[in-house]
This record gives C-alpha cells, sequence and structure tokens, in this order.
C-alpha cells in the first residue's frame, strides 16, 4: 500500500463500505501481524540460543527477522488501524512517519536477503576472499542494507500528507504530478524492492549452484549448500501485488482496483513476514 489512493467512486462501491468487510479485512491484517511477530521472535530467540555456534547466516537472519518485524509493527499494525477506522487517525507527522515507515520494511526485507545471499555466492566462489574479510564485509552489508532502505524510503515523507477529502473529513493521502507521477513511482517501486533483488538473487544462485555442482567432491562445500539454498525465498510471493499496482497505475480504467480478489492481493502483500522465519528456523 505505498501509493494507494482512494477515490469518491471507490468509495462508494457497497461492498467496500459495508462495515462487517471492513471487519473482515482487519481481522486478516490481525492475523498476519500475529502470526508475523511470534514467527519473527521465536526465530529471533532460537538464533540467541544458538548465537555460540557462530554460524555465518546467524547475523544475516536476525537482521532479517528485525526487517520482518518493521515491517508487522509499521506496515501491517497501521493499517489493521486504519481499516477499523475506516480514516487515517492521526496529525500530519503521524500520515507521514507511517508512510515511510511502511516502505522502509518493504525495502529492508528483501534486501537483507540479497545482502545474504551475495555472502553465500562469495563463500562459494570466492572461498578465501570471504574467508579473510567475511565478518567485516557482513557487517558492512548489514548496515548498507539499513541505510539504503531508510534513503530509498524518504519520497514518501513528501507524496503523503494529510488532506482533506471531503468537508472536515481528513485522510492520509498520496499527491502525484499527473499524469506521469503515479505511474513513474510505482514503477520505480516494483524495480526496486521486486525487481532488482530477484534479478541478483536469480544470477547468485544460478552461479552457487553451479559452483557447487563442479566442486561436490570437495567436503568443505557441503556445508554451503545447505546455507546457500534457502537465500531466494520471501520475494515470489510479492509478484500478484506489484503486477496489479503496475497495471492500475499504468491501465487504470481496465485494472481491477475493486473486488474481493484485490483486496485479498493487497491484505496478503505483508505475508512474507509470516513465512520467511519459518524458513530460517529449518536451516538454522
Amino acid at each position: 500500500r505505498f501509493a494507494q489512493r482512494r477515490t469518491a467512486s471507490n468509495a462508494s462501491k457497497p461492498w467496500e463500505s459495508e462495515g462487517h468487510f471492513a471487519l473482515v479485512k482487519a481481522g486478516v491484517l490481525g492475523l498476519i501481524f500475529v502470526l508475523a511477530t511470534f514467527s519473527n521472535v521465536l526465530c529471533c530467540a532460537r538464533l540467541w540460543k544458538r548465537r555460540r555456534r557462530n554460524s555465518r547466516t546467524q547475523l544475516f537472519l536476525l537482521h532479517l527477522c528485525f526487517a520482518d518485524l518493521v515491517v508487522a509493527f509499521f506496515q501491517v499494525l497501521p493499517q489493521v488501524s486504519m481499516e477499523i477506522t475506516q480514516r487515517f487517525r492521526g496529525s500530519d507527522i503521524v500520515c507521514r512517519s507511517v508512510k515511510y515507515l511502511q516502505v522502509f520494511g518493504m525495502f529492508a526485507s528483501p534486501y537483507m536477503i540479497v545482502a545474504m545471499t551475495i555472502d553465500r555466492y562469495r563463500a562459494v566462489c570466492a572461498p578465501m576472499v570471504s574467508f579473510l574479510t567475511g565478518s567485516f564485509r557482513r557487517h558492512v552489508a548489514i548496515s548498507a542494507v539499513w541505510l539504503i532502505s531508510l534513503a530509498f524510503s524518504v519520497p514518501q515523507l513528501f507524496i503523503f500528507s494529510l488532506r482533506e477529502v471531503e468537508t472536515n473529513v481528513y485522510d492520509c493521502w498520496a499527491t502525484f504530478i499527473e499524469p506521469w507521477g503515479g505511474r513513474i513511482y510505482i514503477t520505480w517501486i516494483t524495480l526496486a524492492v521486486f525487481v532488482l533483488p530477484a534479478v541478483i538473487l536469480l544470477y547468485c544462485q544460478i552461479n552457487i549452484c553451479t559452483g557447487i555442482y563442479f566442486n561436490m567432491k570437495k567436503k568443505a562445500l557441503q556445508a554451503v549448500t545447505s546455507d546457500g539454498r534457502h537465500c531466494s525465498k520471501g520475494v515470489s510471493s510479492a509478484i500478484p501485488f506489484f503486477v496489479v499496482q503496475l497495471w492500475s497505475a499504468w491501465s487504470p480504467n481496465s485494472a481491477p482496483t475493486t473486488g474481493p480478489v484485490f483486496v485479498t492481493i493487497m491484505l496478503l502483500a505483508s505475508l512474507n513476514s509470516c513465512t520467511n522465519p519459518w524458513i530460517y528456523l529449518y536451516y538454522c
């Protein structure tokens, strides 16, 4: 919901205005919040108990859990509140801050997966260099992920604001330069959050599998195999969300921007934050 804008026509749809449907949406989002919080806290606890093992991936997994918790608390939870109240309840500063943090989590989670995958790629394809500089590089990579995510989320502070949508009725709305502003921004978010990480993950995974295949007789690489298999998880399920967002931006008249299917896609956009920790727990 990084660039969601309501219109008067959409607000008047019977299926959207019914109070029970809003409660259903709030219930689904609330369930996602509870599951995401529980699973990521559980994953953090397990990583803490195994901290003495000093696994190469533990630090990345811990920060992945932090990133998914950001999604749960600053993307899903505020949306639950807005579904219940039907309007944003807060000041202009709170509006901008919430929208900023919602996109911040969307950047941090996949970028942390990318950083971990690159670390696995270096461990397989350049093991000596990775061994000598691995610890320092991992800390630099993790810091870079958080800083890049913070920087890429800055446009939200200027796009969203508290606006009067009806007489004496205010809501947190996005404002774009028409007609191309919204299209460019949604396209940029799709490329930055989904396409670019997916391309990097695919490249690294292909090279990891190739390196393992040609060196599978070396026992030293057997442990790396289990670490490298899971790094691309947690990105592909976002595909329907970005497809609908791009469709609605570039062809709003034909896009399915209303109805249960559209709402379901929007509600499940943060489902990765629930599933990722269980994947981490399986491999750590």
